[in-house]
């Protein structure tokens, strides 16, 4: 392992962090990584978008740096993949907000049509003809600036979250014997939902993209957890019991991006 004096001198590493200072080699692939010296007794790896962070300990020699990584590579080569493959499905679902454009909702798709005339955001019925989508026409002007669409579609959709959502804890509540309180619409960037002994639920409004199946998931194991606030077998075994099915959404929802807001 070296230093890495000039990083736009080397080839381009398979995964190389902007404010690499050092590289090795991975289950036969380059990783150029930071190395953050902070005051802590032990050394602690984070793989996000950027690529490999090692927190370490002031005093810590190179070499024992290298052996770390080194001892770690099987996870974190796993955790580099995903995070590229994260980043590339963002970049494939970003949108252009503007007059025509096509978002998800309930995991159908959704033409953008501005129109300032109308008195409010509404959905048009059903979509007739075959290839044919259903339009959200929203009171903004045809020229309107892209962060304006993108704030209007927001704020129609958290709308129309939080009565879906509540319908939808009404209906499994009962079957769980359980009792939802409060309901809060989240935007956290890495959870779709959270629950509290009191009974507070919390539903990321970006479910209202997904097939309404998966939503549903969410929402079941979220009231499961007012009986049991773990992921022990008897809150699997709470959530099965009104989703049978729920392993196969359960990793179907894995694979699912919560969007970063674009400006």
């Amino acid at each position: 392992m070296k230093i890495i004096a000039n990083p736009d001198s080397l080839v381009t590493a398979a995964f190389r962090h902007p404010r690499a200072t050092r590289e090795i080699m991975l289950a036969g692939q380059l990783v150029a990584y930071e190395v953050r010296r902070r005051k802590r007794q032990t050394i602690g790896f984070s793989v996000g978008r950027e690529g490999l962070s090692v927190s370490v300990p002031k005093w810590v020699p190179l070499a024992e740096i290298e052996q770390a990584v080194l001892g770690k590579s099987g996870w974190i080569v796993k955790k580099l993949h995903q995070a590229r493959e994260r980043h590339c499905q963002q970049a494939s679902q970003r949108i252009d907000w503007q007059d025509g454009a096509v978002v998800p909702f309930l995991g159908e798709p959704v033409r953008l049509a501005l129109d300032a005339t109308q008195p409010h955001s509404a959905l048009d019925g059903k979509a007739v003809g075959e290839g044919a989508v259903r339009v959200l026409r929203l009171k903004l002007p045809a020229d309107a600036l892209s962060f304006h669409v993108q704030a209007s579609v927001q704020a129609w959709v958290m709308q129309q979250a939080r009565l879906f959502f509540t319908a939808r804890l009404d209906f499994f509540a009962p079957q769980l014997g359980v009792q939802w309180r409060k309901l809060s619409l989240s935007s956290a960037v890495t959870r779709w939902g959270s629950a509290s002994s009191s009974g507070a639920i919390r539903l990321n409004w970006q479910l209202m993209h997904l097939n309404p199946a998966l939503i549903d998931y969410v929402v079941v194991h979220e009231l499961s957890h007012l009986r049991f606030m773990d992921h022990s077998p008897r809150f699997w075994a709470t959530v099965q019991s009104v989703m049978p099915g729920y392993a196969a959404l359960r990793r179907q929802l894995k694979n699912e991006v919560i969007r970063q807001r674009q400006e």
